[in-house]
């Protein structure tokens, strides 16, 4: 799973007894399997009956008002075509007990615990990835979202749910205050979920980025991202005990052209750091690409040493970037020494 669900633990369950919410909720055919008869389920839906019809084939097994997780179980009931025995191989994984759906769009942002998200009983719909070949209306408070090549769902306390990505993608689909576009965004940066560039790339697969309040987000957001990637870089070095460096510096040539910023440098050593922040690659700015890797290789033939850095790996892998790094600055000596440069703050 991407991150940490509101700050809960590993073995912290998401619904306090999902065994309890998966046997108020069940399924037309689930009920058959039981022995309730299809004469015998609408008559416990009457009026005053025990029983209530949560969604088309979905009943709720009690007289009051649905919980948020009873919404999310029978959503998922509704739209996954599950197979009707409770008894699963070992080996499958539990979301299967849904078939294909998985939630996406808010209610995956609110399992997945971010601060702007809704609680679960306050959401008005409840968004259900589905494959795109599925003939499945939306209903009620199902809101059927389909789509080609669907991804790995994220299991959470057997609940399917799509990657933050993905459901930050159906979730901005729908809104059009760039304000709360925005605070979602950077809450997937800012609480760990995921990272910028991989929010860019499925929002540009979802053909969203030609929307103007969603073009000014993804600048906040990248903006974000990278303020998130440096305070990184910086615990790395302190936290692995790396050697301080000068901070965002401007190297140039003496009486010469700008050679461009780095994160960090380390002038006795020539070494450098450079956080790749760039949003994915896009057919139209191929000279923004080929320019930057122009200036990366300039100032290896100069003689200064590019350790190339992304968000991800340090979030995932700092040991190892300051591994690489350490091992950069260690072989300084066994070098031809690099060119002079001029040193600059950013």
């Amino acid at each position: 799973m991407s991150g940490n669900a509101g700050g809960m633990t590993q073995n912290t369950p998401l619904f306090p007894h999902p065994h309890e919410v998966r046997r108020r909720v069940q399924s037309a055919a689930q009920l058959r399997a039981r022995g309730v008869s299809a004469a015998q389920t609408p008559a416990q839906c009457l009026p005053g009956g025990p029983w209530q019809q949560l969604l088309p084939g979905v009943y709720l097994l009690h007289s009051g008002p649905p919980t948020g997780e009873e919404r999310l179980h029978g959503a998922l009931l509704y739209a996954g075509r599950p197979p009707v025995s409770a008894r699963r191989p070992a080996h499958a994984p539990a979301g299967s007990r849904y078939g294909e759906a998985m939630v996406t769009g808010m209610a995956a942002l609110t399992l997945y615990g971010f601060p702007t998200a809704p609680p679960l009983v306050s959401l008005h719909r409840i968004d259900v990835l589905v494959p795109r070949t599925r003939r499945l209306r939306s209903t009620r408070f199902v809101e059927v979202v389909r789509g080609a090549g669907l991804p790995g769902p994220v299991e959470m306390d057997g609940v399917p749910v799509a990657p933050v990505e993905r459901a930050l993608a159906d979730a901005v689909a729908g809104i059009t205050d760039g304000s709360v576009a925005r605070r979602l965004l950077t809450d997937a940066v800012r609480g760990g979920h995921c990272e910028a560039a991989a929010v860019v790339r499925e929002l540009s697969a979802a053909k969203l980025l030609g929307r103007a309040h969603l073009r000014e987000a993804v600048d906040f957001l990248l903006a974000e991202g990278r303020a998130v990637a440096e305070s990184r870089l910086y615990e790395m070095v302190r936290g692995q005990g790396l050697p301080v460096p000068l901070w965002n510096v401007e190297l140039r040539l003496p009486g010469g052209p700008r050679l461009g910023a780095v994160d960090a440098y380390w002038p006795d050593q020539a070494v450098a750091v450079d956080i790749d922040c760039r949003p994915p690659r896009q057919e139209d700015d191929e000279e923004h690409w080929s320019a930057h890797a122009a200036r990366r290789d300039h100032l290896e033939r100069l003689g200064i040493t590019v350790v190339h850095v992304t968000p991800k790996k340090l979030r995932e892998a700092p040991e190892q970037q300051a591994t690489v790094v350490r091992t950069a600055l260690m072989a300084a000596d066994d070098r031809e020494p690099a060119a002079y440069v001029v040193i600059l703050p950013r």
